[in-house]
């Protein structure tokens, strides 16, 4: 072989493996960082097992102190129109959960048809607040709606995470605005002295102010997981605020409305308190909060007696999250039938090739 011909040969090589592809280079994690992580793990799961212990304790003690036909002669008090009430303000609590996957397809830049939108929407929220897991049942059933009209497995995990800081906006938001109005009459859920929840409500609205001005200086790409995405802009995080607040009022007023007469709180004191009952739920990682919500409102709502509390309780457990569940898992059926009926004709419609 002649010494051109080897020089061709050799530099074929070098071409070929500058072309070809490249293994990812994994950078190892820093030990210490791994040994930070583990540690706040293992904090989280502690913290969360306390709470759920101490939810089930008292809530335990609360319903071995019932009357069981007091609390039967309680619902049967609970007027038509308490159930209506409390119907229609779940409906419209559910409708702006919508508004989450709207403002999220919206900032990801996908077209999706609304009904694809509420579907996905309402079914996976229903799904999930009843079996618990949102990032499992709820991502799964997102995925399955929104995969059939080209949305990848990626754009369904953004979508997720801006619908859940649509979700902490509006919490956040109602926390701060209440703590900040009432904070008094807030001592009496948090045993907290005025000035300290004056304090915290200023503080939390410092930081959603703050919040708002660091989006607004176009600083909106962060990481999460491992997972990079830009989070919305000043208009559509405004958007996101108002969704929020318009979802927890109309939730916490399903509840209000069903309440014994001689509660005494008003609704804004009333909505800070079920925020701390939700934000109990979350930590305590029980599928809806079960447990710890009820402990907490057991405890913190004035209630002529606990029975007719208890009772309210278990009608907003029914109407919030049961009928809702049940009607998304209607839907879902009723989705699928549709869509192998209409994939059946299609193929019974198609003429034979075959015979052609």
């Amino acid at each position: 072989m002649t010494r051109s011909m080897r020089d061709e040969t050799d530099g074929a090589k070098r071409a070929g493996a500058d072309h070809a592809p490249q293994l990812p280079v994994v950078t190892p994690e820093d030990p210490q960082l791994a040994r930070r992580r583990r540690l706040w793990s293992r904090i989280g799961a502690g913290f969360s097992v306390c709470i759920l212990a101490l939810s089930v304790w008292v809530l335990g003690r609360t319903i071995a102190g019932l009357h069981w036909g007091e609390l039967r002669a309680a619902i049967a008090a609970t007027s038509l129109e308490q159930i209506v009430a409390a119907s229609l303000l779940t409906a419209v609590s559910y409708i702006s959960l919508t508004g989450y996957d709207a403002v999220a397809l919206r900032q990801l830049r996908i077209r999706v048809p609304y009904r694809t939108t509420a579907l996905a929407s309402f079914t996976s929220y229903a799904i999930s607040f009843t079996l618990g897991f949102p990032l499992v049942t709820a991502g799964t059933v997102r995925y399955w709606i929104y995969s059939r009209v080209g949305v990848s497995a990626g754009k369904v995990a953004s979508l997720t995470v801006i619908a859940g800081l649509t979700f902490w906006l509006g919490m956040a938001l109602v926390i701060g605005v209440a703590l900040t109005i009432q904070p008094d009459a807030i001592s009496v859920v948090n045993r907290l002295k005025g000035w300290a929840n004056l304090l915290i409500g200023l503080g939390v609205l410092s930081a959603i102010m703050f919040y708002l001005a660091w989006i607004s200086r176009g600083h909106r790409r962060v990481s999460l997981q491992g997972l990079r995405l830009e989070v919305p802009g000043l208009t559509l995080t405004l958007s996101q605020m108002l969704l929020g607040v318009v979802d927890l009022g109309c939730a916490a007023g399903a509840l209000y409305v069903i309440l014994p007469a001689g509660h005494e709180l008003d609704f804004i004191s009333f909505c800070a308190t079920y925020v701390f009952a939700c934000l109990l739920g979350i930590a305590s990682h029980m599928p809806g909060g079960i447990g710890a919500f009820e402990a907490t409102m057991l405890n913190t709502v004035p209630a002529p007696s606990p029975e007719a509390l208890f009772a309210s309780l278990l009608l907003f457990r029914m109407i919030y999250y049961v009928a809702p569940f049940v009607l998304a898992l209607a839907l879902l059926g009723a989705n699928e039938s549709i869509r192998r009926w209409n994939s059946l004709r299609a193929a019974m419609s198609r003429p034979d090739d075959e015979g052609a």
